[in-house]
């Protein structure tokens, strides 16, 4: 007993003398009551309900990483405005039944009728054979004006088939002017034929046959007579 009594009043002792080993238990007694009480509040509190579960994420579709490419867009040309033309026909009036007059009244609506062909010439021409050969013979176009006054003239004549104008001239008065052209030989005047007078073209044509007609004469466009 007394050895017991004695180891404890050493222990005593020494925790009297070690004032910090009482503070560490106090520390480690006040800890362990911390967590006991905690636990206990914790096993006091309701469980919450936990929010369902989340849906499974959606696998997105794979994006371009480039943006898309815009195609160019052709933009019609700007062009003027079209307006529309202004009538600048005279509203209709009334007409003696009563009645509104249609727009075609008074407006001649016939069609314009061609200008009238000119009067023909007053010079004609008559066609003869003074002479004829073996290849070749001389004609003649005699010209007479009808009119009062001078006139001027031209002959367009045509040699038959296997001919050809050799020469020509106008018999007593001043020459003129000729020339060929796609078979066809034409004369005009020097100097106007005289109101009333006459005066004779004359030509030589050279040819392998026997028609001395040819296939066309006209004096300014009127056929020549005595073919």
């Amino acid at each position: 007993m007394s050895g017991t009594r004695r180891r404890s009043s050493r222990a005593v002792t020494a925790l009297a003398s070690s004032p910090w080993v009482l503070v560490a238990t106090g520390v480690v007694v006040m800890v362990v009551l911390l967590v006991v009480a905690l636990a206990a509040s914790r096993g006091r509190e309701p469980e919450t309900a936990r929010p369902a579960d989340l849906p499974a994420t959606m696998a997105l579709p794979d994006l371009p990483s480039s943006p898309p490419s815009r195609a160019p867009v052709a933009l019609p040309a700007p062009g003027a405005p079209r307006l529309t033309p202004r009538r600048s026909d005279p509203p209709p009036g009334p007409t003696p039944s009563g009645h509104p007059a249609s727009p075609a009244a008074g407006r001649d609506t016939r069609p314009e009728s061609a200008p009238p062909p000119p009067p023909p010439s007053p010079v004609t021409g008559r066609y003869r054979v003074m002479e004829a050969w073996d290849d070749g013979f001389i004609g003649e176009v005699l010209l007479a004006n009808a009119a009062a006054g001078p006139r001027p003239w031209t002959v367009r004549l045509v040699p038959p088939d296997g001919s050809r104008v050799a020469s020509s001239w106008v018999e007593g008065a001043p020459q003129g002017t000729s020339r060929m052209s796609d078979g066809v030989f034409t004369y005009s005047s020097g100097v106007d034929l005289d109101g009333g007078a006459s005066v004779a073209l004359r030509f030589h044509l050279e040819h392998t046959g026997q028609n001395t007609r040819p296939s066309e004469c006209a004096v300014d466009g009127a056929a020549c007579t005595g073919l």
